[in-house]
Order: structure tokens, then C-alpha cells, then sequence
């Protein structure tokens, strides 16, 4: 067995009958792998590891370059997808040989984290990754609207397919990389898709001629269901005119349906919203993202909390070794430690977790991802402060 890159002229010959197995309907038609074969330009810019037996490709996995926000600083970040492996060549530590080598490099070329929408949780653990949340979905009738439509919130809307405003849609987004913290963005090429299917409606919110909000959508039907991709926002006016837009639907779909960041509180958007709003995850298709850190090193700098820790990182050949973590100037400034710390102890998972805001000390230990000592749950609570992430980009 052996691990080499693809090239990009190969991956029409050498990926897609990998993917086709793992991903589509099986055995797939002719017309599912043309397409998946025109897609791959989209794809152009991922690098894409195989391991090969006897000439024959056998599994791979690819990483997105991509860019993400953590708590308030934009990192590169490694977006993990395509991992896919030949039926016959499975349980056999192919993708687990392809993974390691294919993080590892992401941490030479500079990327200080990563993420991945994982078929199983718990295998992704085993390679450091720890789970955030999901976004939310909120569904209610656009007849719950209606007090919206008595307001006139100063700004407008303006509507269009997304292909012509894709534009207007992509420097929208960007904007919003520095602002929000777990927010991510794709690669040009493949934020390109989007446009060219234009396949759906978006709507943008504007003050003054500024873009305040924007989302896509889709109608399955009259009478049945508008269907709204992530609910983008600089602040309530912008969330006020895009839902007095869709308040104007009343008489053609019967539910709304926006998808939101996990903080989003629905039930508090206007009076008499009755709304379900939820979150489900299902393996192998529906699971929550997870994230890892790949560079300690790298996040020097990063806006932090006014604590003082030295930590040990464990079971991990990308991370591992002793550090000092100091955030008593604002900003994580972090040092190599010669000599290992008797005290806090954290494999991948429990740093990731604490870096993305999404454990505390004491769940890093339930957990088992870690020893943290009474007497350093304090520093390490200041140093990295709870805080929700919010992946934006699907991949």
C-alpha cells in the first residue's frame, strides 16, 4: 500500500468511482457520474490523498483549504471531506493511514485547525476531532408574521436569482468571516457551485445601500413549503426585513423553514411566533460538525481570557508535547515547556473542545478527554471562555 496525491486531471478517473460507491445511489447510472465527473472543476483547488494497492486506488480522503474564525481571529483551516474507501478494502487501517498523513501535512502547510462533517462521530474522535453544534432549524407559518408586516423598519429588500447576485451574496458572507466566532468560508472554485446551479432565490437586506442580511431559498410548491437555506444577519434590522419579506408569502406556502446559528432564539422574534425549532442528528448523513486544533503554535495571538495555564498534550502526534498557555495580556501567547507538566493533561479532543468554546474544564474530564486539577479550573475557565461556534460552510 502507498499514499500519493492526486493530480487534477485524474480525479474524474481515480476519485469519482470511490465516491460514486460511497456516496450516490448504487450502482450508479451514467448520468450520476457525468455529473459527478463536471463537478470535479468545483474541486480543483482540494488536495486529495489515495492510498493504493497494486495500482488501485482503494481509499482517500481530501482537505478544502478554507478559512475560519476562532474566537474572533481568521485561521486557515483544513475542511476534511471525501473520505471514502473500496468496500473490500475496509477495516484495514487504509483511511486511517490516508487521514494521518493527509492532517499532518495540513499542519505543515500552515493550517491551525480543521473540521469535518463526520459519517460517525466517535471514529473521528480517535483522530482528535470534538463535536460542535449544529445549526437549527425553525419552521412556523408566515401567517405567525404578521405583526411584521404592520412595521416599517427602515431599509429594503431586493430579490433575485442567485446566480446574478451571487456576488452581492459572496462579499456578504466574507464580511462576516472576522465576525463571527466558528464561521467559515469555502475556497473561490467551490463557492462557485452555488452560483452556477442557481437554483435558488436570494433576498438581501439593505440600510442606506449596505447589506444587512441575506438568504437563499427555494419553494417546494403552492400551498406547501419555503425552504431557507442559513438566515444571515449584521443585527435584528437586517433579520426584521427579511422576515417581513417572507411574512409576504402568507397566501402561497403553508411553512417557512430557516435554518439558524445555534445561538438564534426564534420564540423571541416577534409576538405569537408559534414555532418548532430544533435540532436532530443521525449517523451516517445527519451529524453535527466536529473540529480539531492542528497548530498550538499557530494560535498565538488569538483572543483569549486573562488566565495562566501549563497543559500536556497527549496521544497525539500532531500536538503533542508539554506547553505554557498565558492570556493575562488579552491575546494567547504560547511557549514550549522543557520539562512536562505535573498538572493539566489534554489530548486533542479536550483542547479542541476548550478552544472552540464548547467544553468547560469539568466536562473535559467527564469526558475522559483529560485531567484538569481543582486548582486549575479557574485559569483554564478564564483562558478560554465558553462561547458557541457557528459553522456556516457545508462541505
Amino acid at each position: 500500500m502507498r499514499i500519493r496525491q492526486l493530480d487534477r486531471d485524474e480525479r474524474s478517473t481515480v476519485s469519482v468511482p470511490l465516491q460514486a460507491y460511497s456516496f450516490q445511489p448504487s450502482p450508479a447510472d451514467d448520468d450520476t457520474m457525468r455529473r459527478l465527473g463536471e463537478a470535479q472543476p468545483y474541486h480543483q483547488d482540494n488536495v486529495t490523498l489515495v492510498a493504493e494497492e497494486d495500482g488501485t486506488a482503494v481509499a482517500e480522503a481530501s482537505a478544502i483549504p478554507m478559512r475560519q474564525n476562532v474566537r474572533g481571529t481568521v485561521y486557515p483551516m483544513a475542511g476534511i471531506a471525501g473520505v471514502a474507501s473500496h468496500p473490500l478494502a475496509r477495516r484495514r487501517g487504509h483511511v486511517r493511514a490516508v487521514l494521518d498523513e493527509l492532517l499532518g501535512r495540513m499542519r505543515d502547510e500552515g493550517n491551525a485547525v480543521s473540521a469535518l462533517y463526520p459519517f460517525r462521530p466517535s471514529f473521528y474522535e480517535r483522530f482528535g476531532y470534538v463535536g460542535v453544534p449544529r445549526t437549527r432549524t425553525v419552521r412556523f407559518s408566515p401567517a405567525d408574521l404578521g405583526s411584521l408586516i404592520r412595521t416599517e423598519p427602515a431599509g429594503d429588500v431586493a430579490l433575485d436569482r442567485v446566480g446574478a447576485g451571487f456576488g452581492v451574496y459572496r462579499k456578504f458572507t466574507h464580511g462576516l468571516l472576522p465576525l463571527r466566532h466558528g464561521f467559515s468560508v469555502l475556497p473561490e472554485c467551490q463557492e462557485a457551485q452555488l452560483r452556477d446551479a442557481d437554483a435558488r432565490w436570494l433576498v438581501t437586506a439593505r440600510v442606506d445601500g449596505e447589506v444587512v442580511g441575506a438568504v437563499t431559498y427555494r419553494i417546494t410548491g403552492f400551498g406547501e413549503e419555503l425552504i431557507a437555506d442559513d438566515l444571515l444577519v449584521t443585527g435584528p434590522l437586517g433579520r426584521a426585513l427579511l422576515l417581513r419579506f417572507f411574512a409576504r408569502h402568507v397566501d402561497q406556502v403553508a411553512t417557512i423553514v430557516l435554518t439558524v446559528p445555534p445561538d438564534e432564539v426564534p420564540e423571541l422574534w416577534t409576538t405569537d411566533l408559534a414555532a418548532v425549532t430544533e435540532t436532530r442528528t443521525a449517523f451516517p448523513a445527519s451529524a453535527a460538525p466536529m473540529a480539531r486544533v492542528l497548530s498550538l503554535d499557530a494560535l498565538n495571538g488569538m483572543a483569549v481570557g486573562a488566565g495562566r495555564v501549563e497543559v500536556r498534550i497527549v496521544d497525539d502526534p500532531l500536538l503533542g508535547g508539554s506547553y505554557v498557555l498565558d492570556g493575562r495580556s488579552g491575546v494567547l501567547e504560547v511557549t514550549r515547556s522543557a520539562a512536562p507538566s505535573p498538572g493539566v493533561t489534554l489530548t486533542a479532543m479536550g483542547l479542541s473542545g476548550l478552544v472552540y468554546g464548547v467544553l468547560q474544564p469539568g466536562d473535559v474530564v467527564i469526558r475522559g478527554f483529560g485531567d484538569v486539577p481543582s486548582d486549575a479550573v479557574p485559569d483554564l475557565s478564564a483562558l478560554f471562555p465558553r462561547s458557541l461556534p457557528y459553522f456556516f460552510a457545508r462541505f
